[in-house]
């Protein structure tokens, strides 16, 4: 693959003929259909599709928080079906931040202490986490609301809270989940403007899902899905 006069051959992620089924009660529900698909190192892919075709479930198993009936997920090399449950959570600490569309903040805690909770998992210690944290909210406009719990914060303010939470340790990639599914047209491009920005800066990669055609335009590629597969694919 060539990106900007670079050729980059490997990529970051790989995804080999994915498939997911459920069970319900007698009943056998398949969500993927064997899902290919290639995301390259520094690339911001935009996976999109109506609720329901498979883009979420597809997401999550992707940042290894599901596993796949069939098929296979390559991350940076690492086969996920390889590593444990026991191993996966600190590999998901290492490699991959997660942006939710509803925060998943907790409530009790300080817009400050949210951010820094991947370091504190790490054991990373106090004063350097403090000193991250303040700085990376700063970045996102939240220098004055470090202390501000989530119920006193805006929508926008508690997404740039989740935006810093997954990005406090530096993953080489981050996955987002409908980020701006929950917020106006004003703050959705704030939003999206500051993420891509943030990732551009700091080289990671994003796959992001949504059911939106103007944010998936943020991305490089645009994958659309549809019952489970893909059904297009268009670069920008």
């Amino acid at each position: 693959m060539d990106k900007g006069g670079l050729t980059i051959n490997k990529p970051i992620i790989q995804s080999n003929k994915i498939i997911k089924k459920y069970r319900l009660g007698s009943q056998v529900v398949a969500v993927l259909n064997g899902i290919d698909l290639e995301v390259y190192p520094g690339e911001i892919v935009s996976i999109l599709g109506t609720s329901g075709c498979g883009k979420t479930t597809f997401l999550n198993i992707a940042a290894g928080l599901e596993r796949p009936t069939k098929g296979e997920i390559i991350i940076d090399g690492h086969n996920l079906n390889k590593i444990s449950e026991k191993r996966m959570a600190a590999f998901r600490r290492k490699y991959i931040g997660f942006i939710f569309q509803l925060y998943n903040l907790i409530p009790s805690m300080t817009a400050l202490e949210n951010a820094i909770l991947p370091m504190i998992f790490e054991g990373a210690p106090i004063k350097e986490r403090e000193k991250k944290g303040r700085e990376l909210l700063e970045v996102m406009g939240l220098g004055d609301r470090l202390k501000h719990k989530p119920n006193e914060m805006s929508g926008g303010q508690r997404q740039r809270i989740s935006l810093a939470r997954a990005m406090i340790n530096n993953p080489r990639i981050i996955f987002a989940d409908e980020p701006t599914g929950n917020l106006d047209s004003r703050t959705t491009e704030e939003i999206l403007s500051l993420l891509v920005s943030t990732i551009r800066e700091n080289g990671q990669t994003l796959l992001m899902v949504t059911h939106d055609i103007q944010v998936a335009k943020h991305g490089d590629r645009i994958i659309e899905m549809a019952d489970g597969s893909i059904i297009r694919e268009n670069t920008n």
